[in-house]
């Protein structure tokens, strides 16, 4: 199932193949994410393609610069990121996926990122 993401102001596009479509959303309660707020979508790293506007996008990591966080420049939308927990795979903003709206899909699940298993 492929799919096709976009920030805001449509500088950054991406195309994503999830494997187990957009049911592997979740939302995540460490301090950067309770933050974002963003739920996302697990995508390997070789079923993620950059269309549109690499150069557009920033890069924000802290603490161990495992994670690596993109968000457009101009519109500052959070696009993915790639995850400390599994660096093998993105997480993609369930909310920039074309014709998704994430209220239509009920009740997302949350994953415990205060006590992340690469701090123990």
């Amino acid at each position: 199932m492929t799919l096709t993401t976009s920030c805001h102001c449509g500088a950054v596009e991406l195309r994503i193949d999830p494997p187990k479509g957009i049911t592997t959303a979740a939302r995540c309660d460490c301090s950067f994410c309770r933050r974002r707020g963003a739920a996302a979508v697990t995508v390997p790293l070789d079923r993620l393609e950059i269309v549109k506007g690499a150069e557009n996008l920033t890069l924000y990591q802290w603490n161990t610069n495992t994670a690596k966080h993109y968000f457009c420049k101009t519109c500052g939308i959070y696009t993915h990121h790639q995850r400390r927990s599994n660096p093998n795979e993105y997480g993609v903003n369930l909310g920039t996926i074309k014709g998704v709206n994430p209220r239509d899909l009920g009740e997302i699940a949350w994953v415990d990122g205060v006590n992340h298993p690469s701090d123990r």
